[in-house]
């Protein structure tokens, strides 16, 4: 099977309910043509350096899949065919790809996320723990010198003799 990614330029003016059909329509076709898709990367909108379609911006997204020529002739068809997408371009990234390695790869990857996500969790709580327990110690100072001591003296006139 091989690796490709396919960058497409969708146009800007469309609200995010209007795109929500490419991509559900890609979804779709990538598994009818038993492929694997690995990453959808978006990219937002962006100046283009050129005017396409009389368009100065575009919103890219990045498709990162595995497939073979079928999925790719029928996708850029798709693709020729939307009048929303305003351009696109496939690139092949590896002749042989490996997809037990590549999904083994993702659930990694996943794994490490998930791990960094607990971490941080935990370091956000013990942070708001020791932040609280400042607070306290500083309330409980501020008790301690506003309390007059035995004499009903303050503290600080007492310190002085």
């Amino acid at each position: 099977m091989k690796r490709y990614e396919t960058i497409v330029i969708i146009d800007p003016d469309l609200s995010k309910e209007a795109e929500t059909p490419i991509f559900e329509r890609l979804n779709d076709l990538i598994p009818q043509y038993n492929g694997f898709l690995i990453e959808t990367d978006d990219w937002g909108t962006k100046k283009l350096a050129y005017d396409i379609k009389k368009k100065n911006r575009g919103h890219y997204v990045r498709l990162d899949f595995c497939g073979d020529g079928a999925l790719i002739q029928e996708m850029e068809r798709f693709f020729r065919i939307d009048d929303k997408v305003i351009k696109f371009m496939t690139v092949l990234l590896d002749e042989n790809a490996d997809l037990d390695a590549i999904k083994a790869d993702l659930a990694e990857k996943a794994a490490s996320a998930e791990q960094a996500a607990a971490a941080e969790q935990a370091a956000a709580t013990e942070k708001a723990a020791a932040t609280e327990k400042a607070a306290a110690e500083k309330a409980d100072e501020a008790v301690e010198t506003e309390a007059p001591t035995e004499n009903n003296e303050p503290i600080e006139a007492k310190k002085e003799e």
